[in-house]
């Protein structure tokens, strides 16, 4: 019997259920941040990146439109994105909870774009606004890779809800 003919539908997964799929994805973690109009610095917990192009540089961030401060990225020339050490965990819950200067009493300082960077993680990215695209619940954030710092360190890993490490070599 062939598949054409009768178009059944076909239903899709609950949010519950996709949430529960994607986490089987192991992901670093990284903070996203900008700075506003006014100096002052926003950022947040991600583990949805992606590298796009080499030719130029891209990479790629989603922000669901819930967030508090999409705006901010929204209206921003230039955003910025730290990878986590493994040891930066406290960082990462931190930028991951709403409601504080989550800049206030940490380590960071603001790149030769003004975005705010994370003191000590394992890689700085520094990047222009290159193109939005909203898609679902969500924003696309494409990114021009303009500066880089890179250190040596054991990556913030993120599996199944929960953090993880590497297994020694």
């Amino acid at each position: 019997m062939s598949s054409e003919g009768v178009a059944r539908p076909i239903a899709a997964v609950s949010s519950e259920e996709f949430r529960h799929a994607c986490g089987r994805f192991a992901t670093g973690v990284a903070i996203a941040a900008v700075t506003d109009e006014n100096g002052v610095p926003h950022g947040l917990t991600i583990s949805s990146f992606t590298s796009v192009s080499l030719e130029p540089p891209l990479i790629l961030i989603c922000l669901g439109h819930a967030v508090t401060n999409i705006e901010e990225f929204r209206r921003a020339r230039y955003f910025s994105l730290s990878f986590l050490e493994e040891r930066q965990r406290s960082l990462s819950d931190r930028f991951a909870q709403k409601g504080h200067d989550k800049f206030d009493g940490i380590g960071w300082y603001a790149g030769e774009s003004g975005a705010p960077l994370i003191a000590d993680c394992l890689c700085s990215m520094e990047c222009a606004a290159y193109q939005r695209v909203t898609s679902g619940d969500h924003d696309i954030f494409v990114g021009e890779v303009i500066r880089t710092e890179v250190r040596e360190g054991a990556p913030l890993l993120y599996y199944a809800s929960r953090y993880r490490h590497l297994a020694p070599e």
